[in-house]
């Protein structure tokens, strides 16, 4: 299991996992041994491993309840431009810009969340999982390669990543960075969970895409309205360019 590469990587020992977690030694050790995790002691792990809740489910390939589901599909069109502004801000600036987007109100889901569409669903594979992960912000294809844009300077087609989701694009050490510069998670825990061998001297995450990813996060539950506000608000930030 996924966890269990994860876990032995940061060095956790059942033990130590249990009294960290309050999840019973015996649980555990049947889920070190193959055993499906139960959701809530998922839940009570992910702190301990220092993941979202809902990316550790998504990791141990447990569907992810409604109320933590990203609330309106509709936003993700708006959090490439967040994104690519908030980089352009200094760090007092992306604070407020994180402080701004909790004070919103969370507003409750009027509508089902719709089934995702056949070529947004993936196999399972290192692909997959990290395209899965790339939803749980609200970012699909075109959205998504946006992002990349922003944070890392490349820019591949919306279709490329599709094909990486397949499994038809290889999955190279750079391009498993590019998805830790978005997903906020760290490059050597994805390489663990996706067996990709990352060079030695691998850069950790700058504070810039550190803080971008977070925010990235932190606007999932919120509307298609409140998400362009955010990104209205983080552009007339920018300071004009000094010719």
């Amino acid at each position: 299991m996924l966890f269990t590469r994860l876990a032995e990587h940061r060095g956790l020992r059942i033990d130590e996992l249990s009294r960290l977690s309050a999840v019973p030694e015996t649980e555990l050790r049947a889920v070190f041994d193959g055993a499906a995790p139960d959701p809530s002691s998922l839940r009570r792990l992910a702190p301990v491993v220092q993941l979202h809740t809902e990316d550790l489910l998504v990791i141990a390939s447990v569907d992810l309840p409604l109320e933590m589901t990203p609330l309106d599909p509709r936003a993700g069109t708006w959090v490439a431009g967040l994104a690519k502004h908030a980089a352009q801000l200094p760090q007092e600036d992306r604070d407020r810009l994180r402080r701004l987007a909790a004070s919103l109100p969370q507003e409750d889901r009027t509508q089902p969340a719709p089934e995702p569409r056949s070529y947004l669903q993936y196999p399972p594979g290192p692909g997959g999982l990290l395209m899965r992960l790339l939803a749980n912000r609200n970012l699909g294809w075109a959205a998504g390669a946006m992002t990349f844009l922003s944070l890392t300077g490349r820019y591949w087609s919306p279709a490329t990543y599709g094909q990486v989701g397949r499994g038809c694009k290889e999955l190279t050490p750079d391009l498993l960075v590019d998805y830790a510069a978005v997903l906020g998670i760290r490059a050597d825990d994805l390489a663990v969970l996706t067996g990709i061998v990352l060079p030695d001297g691998t850069a950790p995450l700058t504070q810039v895409t550190a803080d971008v990813a977070r925010l990235i996060w932190d606007v999932r539950r919120l509307t298609n309205d409140q998400v362009k506000q955010l990104g209205d608000t983080a552009r007339g930030m920018r300071r004009p360019s000094v010719p």
